[in-house]
This record gives structure tokens, sequence and C-alpha cells, in this order.
């Protein structure tokens, strides 16, 4: 659909090289798939490869959040200019890093510098441009993102394989430097400056509900690590009460909560959506974190094939939400059903298909997974935001986003201790790699069947 407002070329302009700082995190965030088995030959530390999602995500909930209290207070330029240095130390010293540990303390810094572009590109949405070309602009954001999402695998198996897994983070790091400094001059006269908030004083910050969830996360992660049946538990169970804690925390700060009320609560709309969104985040990190390096080291097949079957989810997300964007109304409740049930089947689908080393069957799954996403994601968004109150529905509407991240982050702690239980503590082979690709995915299975009830009871209600 053409656009046809008149808005300053300048500001458009600017619009442009802010949204670049998506293409920055969401590839760099998939790139990691195609690269881990490289990585993980030089680096060793296949026991920590869950870290390596978890770390990133949770450097870019807490920057997001910062990010879009703090441009009321600091120029966009400053703004875009740090959060970009942020990300080109980071991905700097991802690629020379002689460890590791040392890799994940350079994933965090990464992911802070990248969340905070993320969250930067939206509020220059609002504060750039009127509120009815906003779903235009956003739709901008959005096709950015579909290509980052299916260019970053590709990204990191042409690199690696072409030159070294060290070179995709050192092209990253060059690219954020360049936008560090290109931010003072393009974005020098910006219509977005510093506007104080009403009471002069800085918005709150969520500083302990980020913190009980960074512990949560962390100590979920930390039970993958030597893995010991008392020990492991009880980190475990410490960690699920962690994010208990933090939503319980979230839920007593209106001023400056995350997420909308009745979060969970599957009386409501909100409640069953959240749920929707958290169980399959959580559910489908599996052969994102896990899949090139199960299936290279177990079948041979090369980093760029798993590459394309990466990708190929991308892409069927983005075309299947497309197809049904205008869909009537009356379809909804069988489009999110199907979307989920989809996305199920795919789950439990890479249990047999992944083993077998089969790649049309793993395609075959890869492709329910993206598309059961792409029919079903907008419109269980657009219901959690519309059946939330009208005092909350901005806070619904970034809640998606962060929930889905959260659940990437606690996915992925989780994915590192089944894994290592499952034989990578022991070492990467062929045939730690056959234990844990049949466990790895069934485990997530009755998530997914929770993630259908959800879908099934957001669509029923009125």
């Amino acid at each position: 659909m053409a656009l046809y407002v008149q808005v300053d070329r300048g500001d458009l302009f600017r619009f442009c090289f802010v949204s670049c700082g998506i293409l920055l995190h969401a590839t760099n965030e998939t790139m990691i798939a195609t690269i881990m088995p490289n990585m993980v030959g030089e680096l060793s530390g296949v026991e920590l490869v869950g870290w390596s999602l978890a770390v990133y995500e949770l450097g870019a909930i807490t920057a997001g959040a910062a990010a879009g209290r703090l441009v009321s207070y600091v120029p966009l330029k400053l703004n875009m200019a740090f959060a970009a240095l942020f990300y080109a130390v980071g991905a700097l010293l991802c690629a020379i890093s002689p460890s590791m540990p040392v890799f994940l303390a350079a994933r965090l810094i990464e992911g802070l510098g990248g969340g905070a572009l993320v969250s930067l590109a939206f509020v220059s949405v609002e504060r750039l441009f009127e509120r009815r070309i906003w779903p235009q602009l956003f739709a901008v954001i959005s096709a950015i993102w579909g290509v980052s999402a299916f260019a970053g695998p590709l990204f990191g198996a042409v690199v690696a394989e072409a030159l070294s897994w060290r070179w995709a983070f050192g092209l990253f790091s060059i690219g954020g430097f360049a936008m560090a400094a290109a931010s003072l001059v393009v974005l020098a006269g910006s219509s977005l400056r510093a506007d104080a908030a009403p009471s002069g004083r800085a918005a709150s910050f969520p500083f302990v509900p980020l913190a009980c969830l960074a512990l949560a996360v962390t100590l979920i992660a930390g039970a993958s690590v030597s893995i010991a049946p008392l020990r492991s538990s009880l980190l475990l169970l410490a960690g699920l009460g962690g994010l208990v804690a933090f939503f319980a925390l979230d839920a007593r700060l209106p001023a400056a909560r995350l997420f909308p009320s009745r979060l969970f609560d599957w009386k409501s709309k909100v409640g069953s959506g959240m749920t929707f969104i958290a169980a399959f985040s959580i559910a489908t990190c599996s052969f994102t974190i896990y899949g090139p390096l199960i299936l290279t080291s177990l079948h041979g097949i090369s980093l760029l094939t798993t590459g394309y079957i990466i990708a190929a989810e991308s892409i069927s997300w983005s075309v299947l939400s497309i197809l049904v964007a205008n869909a009537r109304p009356e379809s909804e409740r069988a489009i999110i059903v199907g979307g989920a049930a989809m996305i199920a089947v795919g789950i439990a689908g890479f249990a047999w298909a992944v083993p077998a080393g089969s790649i049309p069957l793993i395609l075959a799954c890869a492709v329910l997974q993206g598309g059961g996403f792409g029919i079903a994601w907008p419109f269980v968004t657009r219901i959690i935001v519309s059946a939330a109150k009208e005092s909350e529905r901005t806070i619904a509407s970034s809640a998606v986003p962060t929930m889905q991240r959260i659940g990437y982050a606690v996915g992925s702690a989780l994915c590192g201790i089944i894994a290592n239980a499952s034989g990578f503590s022991e070492g990467l082979s062929g045939a730690t790699a056959a234990g844990v690709a049949k466990w790895l995915f069934l485990a997530f299975v009755p998530l997914g069947v929770l993630g259908v009830a959800a879908a099934i009871g957001n669509s029923a209600r009125k």
C-alpha cells in the first residue's frame, strides 16, 4: 500500500538510518546459530552453548528498557552513538575472545548495545512522526527485521566457511563503529531532542525486577554447568522461583511495569495470549541454538545447508503472515489455533527428523514452525493489545517482544541443561550429539501442547 503522507525528508532519512540498528541487532542475533559449530571447535566449551543466546537477550531486555527512558533526557544522537559503541565493542571482543567465558561476557555487552539500538528505532517513530503514519513505519521496521532474521544464518555460514567465525563478528564491529561515528553527524539536526519529563524527574526504571530476571536466568543456565542431579535441580528450581518473583515484582510497580495486568490469567485474552507467546518462545529455541551444531557433528551437513534451513523458517514466517494479513475476523480463531498446531507439530517433528538426518523432513519442520508463528503471531498480538485496559495498551504492545526475549533467554538456558544432561557435558562428538538430538526436542513438546491450549483459550473468549 502506497504511503501518501507529507513528512519531513530529513526526519525520514534519519529514521531509515536509525532503523539500520535493527539490521545490526537482528542479523547478529540469528547469525550465532551457523557459526557455533566452528566457534566451539576452536574455543571448546560446548557445555556453555546455551548461554550464548541467554546473555545476549538479557542485555537486550535491560538496555531496551533503559534506552526508551533515557531518550527523554539525552539527545537521540548521543543515545544512538553510545548504543552503537557498546554494540561495536562487544562484537570486537567476541571476535578476539580466547575462550568461551570471555566470549559470553562480550556477548552480554553486545546485547546491551543491540537492545538499545532496537528500542531507539521504535522511539524515533513515536517522536519524529505523526500517529497516523505509525503503522506504515512499523511495517518498514518489521520488513527490516524479517530480512535480517533470514539473512543472519546465511551470512554467518558464508563468512565462517569463507573466512572465519571471528570475521563474522569483526564485520559487525566495523558496522557498529561506523554507525556510532555517523550518528553524531546524521542525527545532529534531528527534531528528536531531549524533553524533560513533566515531573522533572527521570522515569522510573525497573531495576529490582530486571535484576531478579537476570539472576533467575543465570541460575537456570548455571544448572547446565557440571550436571549433578541435586545441584542442578536446586539451581533450576531457584531459577524458576526467580522468574515467579520477577513477574510478581513487575506487577507491584505500576510506574515502571513491563507487562499489563492479568498477565497469565487464562480468564482474560491478555493472559492466554501472553502464555502463548511465552510457551512457544521457550519451546522453539532448541533448533536455532543447537540444530546446526548437531547436524554438522552427527550427519556432516554443511553450515551453508543449515543456514538455508533456518532462513527457510524465517521466510515462511514472513510469507504466511502476509498471506493472512487481510483475513476476515470470523477466520481469526481458526488461524490462531492452526498456527499453534503447526508450531507444535514442528517441535515434535524435529525430535524424529534431526536424529534421522533427513534434510527434507528437517526443512518441513522448520517451515511448519516458522509458518505457524507467521499466521498466528499478528492476530495474537492484536488480541492482547486490544483486550488490555486502555491505560495499559502501550505497555501491552511493548510487552509482546519483551516476553519473546525473556522466552528466548529462558529457553536457551533450559536447552543448555537438556543438552548437557543428554551428553554434551562429556564433549562434542557424533555419539554425544546423537543423544542430544533426541531429547533436546522431545523435552519441549509439553510446552508446545501448552501453547496450543493457550491459543484455543485465547481465540475462544469474547
